[in-house]
C-alpha cells in the first residue's frame, strides 16, 4: 500500500521547512505569495491532501504564545521582534500584551490568558518571584531578560556586561567613573555589582547615582552633575536611553563628549548607532536571546514531559566601542569595534 504523502514530504520537495508547509496549509499569515505556490506545486505534485481529522484534533491547541512587554523600552520592542522570527520558525503564532503606565503587568498576564496562549514569554517582567512560580505551575513560562528563580529563564549576564563597560573606561584612563544606577529594574542589580567590581579591582571608588529607564532620568542626573565643582570624566549608565539623556544635556551645556565627559550606554539599541549619536554600549544580543526563550517555550509545549527541571540561559553581552567614549581630555575612540 502506497505512504500517504506528509507535510514533511511537501517540505523536501518545496525546498523549505515543515512550519512554513503548515503555514501555507493553514492559509495562515507568515509566507509569501512566491513560497506560497511553491508550497502548494509541491503538494499537488506529490498528491498531498490535509488530513482534516488529524487538523481538528490538533485545534485542541491554540498555537499561541503570549508575550508581554514593557512599551517604549527600545530593547524590549527588539526582543519581541525576535520572538516573532523564532516563533514563525517553530510553527507558532504570538499574542502581545503591553505594559503601560496605565496598564499594568497582572493586567496584561490575564489578557494572554484569557486568550488561551499554551505558553507564555515575560520580557524583564516585575512579577514577584513566587507569583512567577505560582504561574508556571499552571502553564509554561519562560522568563526572559530578567535573572529569577524557580522557572525557565534566558538572560544576558548583565554582571559582565557592566565589568566589560567599566574595565573600558578605565582602560581609557578613566579614574572617576559616575554609574547611573538603574533601580529596581531588571538586570539592575547585577550590573550595579559589575560596575563595583570593576573600580574595586582598580582601586577606585564607586560613584554611584540615581539614573534609570529614559531619556529623561538620564536628563535629570546629567544636570546635576552640572551643578557640581566638577564634572566625572566618564558617565555609564544603566541603559541606552538613559545615555542619550545624559549626551543630550552635556551638549547642550557646552561640554564636549567625549574629549571633556565620556559616555557610555547599555543594550546597543538601534539609536546607539546612529551616527550623530554614535554611543559606545555593551551590546545584549536581542535575537539570540528571544531565539533561545521561544525555543525552550516550544520544547516545553511539544514534549512536555521531557523537560522537568528549569534553565538558567546565560548568554555573554560584547562590547561595541562607538565615539562617544575615548581617553580624558583626548579624541573618541570612534573605530566602532566590537568585542
Amino acid at each position: 500500500m502506497q505512504r500517504r504523502p506528509t507535510l514533511e514530504d511537501v517540505a523536501a520537495r518545496a525546498g523549505v521547512s515543515r512550519a512554513l508547509v503548515s503555514i501555507v496549509m493553514r492559509d495562515a499569515p507568515g509566507a509569501s505569495e512566491q513560497t506560497r505556490d511553491r508550497v502548494r506545486h509541491a503538494a499537488d505534485e506529490l498528491g498531498y491532501r490535509p488530513d482534516h481529522r488529524a487538523r481538528r484534533l490538533r485545534q485542541l491547541r491554540t498555537k499561541l504564545i503570549g508575550v508581554t512587554f514593557t512599551v517604549g523600552q527600545e530593547f524590549h520592542a527588539d526582543l519581541v521582534d525576535g520572538v516573532y522570527v523564532a516563533a514563525e520558525e517553530l510553527g507558532y503564532d504570538v499574542v502581545l500584551s503591553g505594559i503601560t503606565p496605565h496598564r499594568d503587568e497582572a493586567r496584561a498576564l490575564r489578557t494572554l490568558i484569557d486568550e488561551q496562549c499554551e505558553g507564555l514569554v515575560l520580557v524583564g517582567p516585575a512579577t514577584p518571584a513566587r507569583r512567577l512560580d505560582e504561574l508556571a505551575g499552571q502553564l509554561p513560562v519562560v522568563v526572559l531578560a530578567r535573572k529569577v528563580r524557580g522557572v525557565d529563564v534566558v538572560r544576558s549576564d548583565d554582571a559582565a556586561g557592566a565589568l566589560l563597560g567599566t574595565d573600558h573606561l578605565i582602560a581609557l584612563g578613566h579614574h572617576r567613573i559616575v554609574y547611573l544606577d538603574g533601580g529596581r529594574a531588571p538586570g539592575a542589580a547585577e550590573r550595579l555589582r559589575g560596575y563595583r567590581r570593576a573600580v574595586g579591582a582598580a582601586g577606585l571608588a564607586a560613584q554611584v547615582r540615581p539614573g534609570g529607564l529614559t531619556e529623561r532620568e538620564g536628563a535629570a542626573a546629567a544636570t546635576v552633575m552640572l551643578t557640581e565643582s566638577e564634572l566625572p570624566t566618564a558617565v555609564f549608565a544603566f541603559n541606552d536611553r538613559c545615555a542619550l539623556g545624559v549626551m543630550d544635556v552635556l551638549i547642550r551645556a557646552g561640554v564636549s563628549v567625549p574629549q571633556q565627559v565620556s559616555v557610555l550606554g547599555f543594550d546597543d539599541s538601534p539609536l546607539a548607532g546612529l551616527a550623530h549619536v554614535d554611543l559606545s554600549t555593551v551590546r545584549q544580543d536581542a535575537m539570540g536571546l528571544a531565539t533561545a526563550a521561544v525555543q525552550r517555550l516550544a520544547g516545553r509545549l511539544d514534549a512536555p514531559d521531557g523537560l522537568a527541571d528549569t534553565v538558567d540561559v546565560v548568554r555573554e553581552p560584547t562590547l561595541v566601542v562607538r565615539s562617544s567614549t575615548g581617553a580624558p581630555g583626548g579624541a573618541a575612540c570612534g573605530n566602532g569595534s566590537s568585542k
